[in-house]
């Protein structure tokens, strides 16, 4: 499956910002998806999950309550809304696909089995 990860961009914080992941090659509706992100000079970093059924949503605690994930496998396609932003949320979003039957935790990258390109999200102070 080839993910492609769109919607970055400047934002001031305080702002919103909606991130997509259009998947192709296959079905979504088998995989267990998750965001990721990396900001310059740090490691990559889980930011939220949700099984293929789109129960389950799980979050980082640095964005609970504030970043919601939601999947339509009618459109193949996972999204990030992104509220309330903070310059510390500037990063690479990356969306990633896991085999729902395959075990591991959906907050460890080393689960999931493909990865999109990323998108760059700047907070502005």
């Amino acid at each position: 499956v080839q993910l492609q990860a769109s919607g970055g961009g400047l934002v001031q914080t305080g702002g919103s910002l909606r991130l997509s992941c259009a998947a192709s090659g296959r079905a979504i509706s088998n995989y267990d998806m998750g965001w990721f992100r990396q900001a310059p000079g740090k490691e990559r970093e889980f930011v939220a999950a949700i099984s293929s059924i789109g129960a389950r949503p799980s979050y980082a605690a640095s964005v609970k309550g504030r970043f919601t994930i939601s999947r339509d496998n009618a459109k193949n396609t996972v999204y990030l809304q992104m509220n309330s932003v903070k310059p510390t949320d500037t990063a690479v979003y990356y969306c990633a696909a896991k085999l729902s039957f395959r075990s591991g935790s959906l907050s460890v990258g080393a689960s999931y089995d493909y990865w999109g390109q990323g998108t760059l999200v700047t907070v502005s102070s």
